[in-house]
């Protein structure tokens, strides 16, 4: 017996099924950088002291385990209810903002006496700030920008979910093996947030580059030149993540990939995958990306903060030795 199935269906099956194999591989690709970083963490979380910076850090790395739980929800198990994959969706880019978030927020401490600025804890932007030697201009201008894009981007990002259409395993219930949900664009452009996040981005690494040149000579502190690696590093990753999430849905807007042929026993289907479901991938490419590195350098610098004091300690313990008894 064969079953034939509108285009429409055929769209929605290949989605669904293309967006299961995007949220297995996430979950793949977060548990092994976990289990590989496990030991550091573990080190920092339980040799560092508890401030406002910990905490963010503890945000920024487990948060996406919750948008792990809440990707499941939406596509690995069976939905039925458009509203109810409506509600995930909006939980999940809760989760996002939250993880993006905190992920800009994460920035060292450090008293080390021999850094040319205290490196204190605070948005992690305000590396920025302290490279540029604690210019109350360039802070000024930075938080003000920082807080009309986490407004603007909350904002279109939700009003992009509020006008979606939501497609679920329901309007294909003869194809065995698929489920789950997702959206589509509405009058709000998935991309739009993400040009907001790249300006933002575009703004902060031009200053870094802008001060690293003006200091790479001047200064030769181990700490210092990581901080300013690291700023370079994220935002660039940053720049192209944001960048390819504007670009692929204004150049494939209908149809990313040709067809492809999927059988179940007697049925028989073309599959095309649709926009969404490559936009999906590269939003959540970008949190979790980015929730790594600013974790990742975020135990680096602490690592070589305690080394460096470590040292400074023991150096002070040997020169006591020396002093000639009284």
């Amino acid at each position: 017996m064969w079953m034939e199935y509108s285009a429409d269906d055929i769209e929605v099956a290949g989605t669904l099924q293309y967006l299961a194999y995007i949220c297995t591989a996430l979950i793949t690709f977060w548990t092994y950088d976990y289990i590989c970083s496990l030991h550091d963490e573990w080190t920092f979380l339980l040799r560092s002291r508890f401030t406002k910076v910990k905490c963010l850090y503890i945000i920024a790395r487990y948060v996406p385990f919750f948008l792990i739980a809440s990707d499941i929800c939406l596509t690995l198990t069976p939905n039925e209810n458009p509203k109810a994959c409506r509600i995930f969706i909006i939980i999940y880019s809760c989760f996002a903002v939250i993880s993006l978030t905190c992920s800009e927020c994460i920035s060292p401490s450090s008293r080390h006496k021999r850094t040319p600025d205290p490196i204190h804890p605070g948005f992690f932007v305000l590396r920025t700030y302290v490279l540029w030697s604690n210019d109350r201009i360039v802070l000024v201008a930075m938080l003000s920008t920082l807080f009309a894009t986490i407004v603007s981007f909350i904002g279109i990002w939700f009003s992009a979910i509020a006008t979606s259409q939501y497609s679920t395993s329901s309007a294909i219930p003869g194809i065995p093996g698929i489920t789950g949900g997702y959206r589509t664009s509405g009058s709000v452009k998935l991309y739009l947030p993400f040009v907001l996040l790249f300006v933002f981005q575009l703004g902060l690494v031009s200053l870094t580059l802008i001060r690293a040149t003006q200091d790479w000579r001047s200064t030769r502190y181990p700490l210092h030149a990581a901080l300013v690696k690291h700023n370079i590093f994220y935002y660039a990753c940053g720049l192209l993540f944001s960048a390819l999430n504007i670009l692929v849905p204004l150049a494939f807007p209908n149809v990313c990939k040709p067809a492809d042929t999927l059988q179940y026993g007697v049925i028989i289907i073309d599959v095309s995958h649709t926009q969404s479901a490559y936009h999906s991938f590269l939003e959540d490419l970008e949190v979790f990306i980015l929730a790594i590195l600013a974790t990742r350098m975020h135990l680096y610098l602490w690592h070589i903060d305690n080394n460096l004091r470590d040292f400074d300690a023991s150096m002070c313990i040997s020169m006591s030795g020396m002093l000639p008894a009284a």
